[in-house]
């Protein structure tokens, strides 16, 4: 398919040979006076270029039609409309610069819509904890009970991981490329993490991905924590070496999700029908969101005799 500046090319050369053959025609026709000659060929040059700027201006109006179409287009995302998308027809420099605005167009609406999200639920998120620890404080005398405080360092630290959770999010929402890129092996950092919980058994052959491992840690952390807070014990790590990828699962026996709540899991600030076991709601966003980062895919799936499982598959180094 010939690039847009061949077109024009083209066009240019085909119209000097057309040029050209008529003109030769005309001036050695056969019986006819020199002076007549001259004459036709005064008389044929405005008559060829009309016939030039006919056949041409079909041409050259698809393609500034397009580009007007993307001029629209771009003031209408300029102007706020997120949904903005322009057709992508052909194959030249113009369909590719259509396609580049509606990736760039879709990537911008869904960092608008992450971050609208995020800042509505936080601030209905942080009303309950703050008004549980302005309460407390306003009740606590100075020999205070001691199940209170316990209460309020709890209280405290759930505000802490909502806000460390939060700002993790942003910041992965509009940075999109990994400043660290280490070599990591995620069997011992899998088996650091297992190690600050109970009933958590680990298995599978050592791997090592490229990526941050302050990421992967988290992201191997809110799996198990997410285990542990609506899962049942024992949870099963289990780490599975493919060709050019690793495959991280963690499996408790609970009970299997409702299909219609699992394609929401990982949703920021979902929480399931019935669970009353706290949580900030953002631990599977963030997976899904450093599986992602990293080139990797975050799922979850029902095992076959009716338990969890949540997956995560990465890139190998070097794969």
């Amino acid at each position: 398919m010939p690039q847009l500046h061949l077109r024009f090319y083209f066009a240019l050369l085909g119209s000097l040979l057309l040029f050209t053959a008529m003109a030769f025609v005309l001036l050695h026709l056969d019986g006819a006076p020199a002076d007549c000659h001259r004459i036709h060929v005064l008389f044929s040059l405005p008559a060829m270029a009309v016939i030039v700027s006919v056949l041409a201006y079909p041409v050259a109006r698809r393609l500034t039609s397009r580009l007007e179409r993307l001029q629209y287009a771009v003031e209408s995302l300029g102007a706020g409309d997120l949904s903005a998308r322009v057709a992508v027809e052909g194959h030249d420099e113009v369909a590719h610069l259509a396609h580049s605005f509606n990736g760039a167009a879709r990537r911008i609406e869904q960092l608008v819509g992450a971050h609208k999200r995020l800042l509505a639920n936080a601030s209905h998120e942080l009303r309950t904890p703050l008004a549980r620890v302005r309460m407390a404080v306003e009740l606590m005398k100075e020999s205070a009970d001691p199940m209170r405080k316990a209460g309020l360092d709890q209280d405290v630290a759930e505000l802490d991981s909502l806000i460390d959770e939060i700002l993790l999010a942003s910041r992965l929402d509009v940075v999109t490329a990994t400043h660290a890129a280490d070599e990591v092996d995620l069997l011992a950092l899998a088996a650091e993490e297992c190690a600050r919980y109970r009933n958590v058994d680990l298995d599978g052959a050592a791997v090592v991905v490229r990526g941050d491992p302050n990421l992967l840690r988290r992201l191997l952390r809110n799996l198990l924590e997410n285990a542990q807070r609506h899962g049942v014990a024992p949870v099963v790590v289990h780490l599975v070496r493919h060709r050019a990828s690793v495959e991280l699962t963690v499996t408790d026996h609970g009970e299997a999700i409702p299909e219609d709540q699992a394609s929401h899991l990982f949703e920021p600030f979902y929480r399931r029908v019935g669970s009353t076991n706290g949580g900030t709601g953002l631990g599977l966003a963030l997976v899904r969101q450093i599986a992602e980062r990293h080139g990797g895919t975050a799922r979850y799936v029902a095992t076959s005799d009716g338990h969890n499982s949540f997956r995560v598959d990465l890139p190998l180094s070097g794969a």
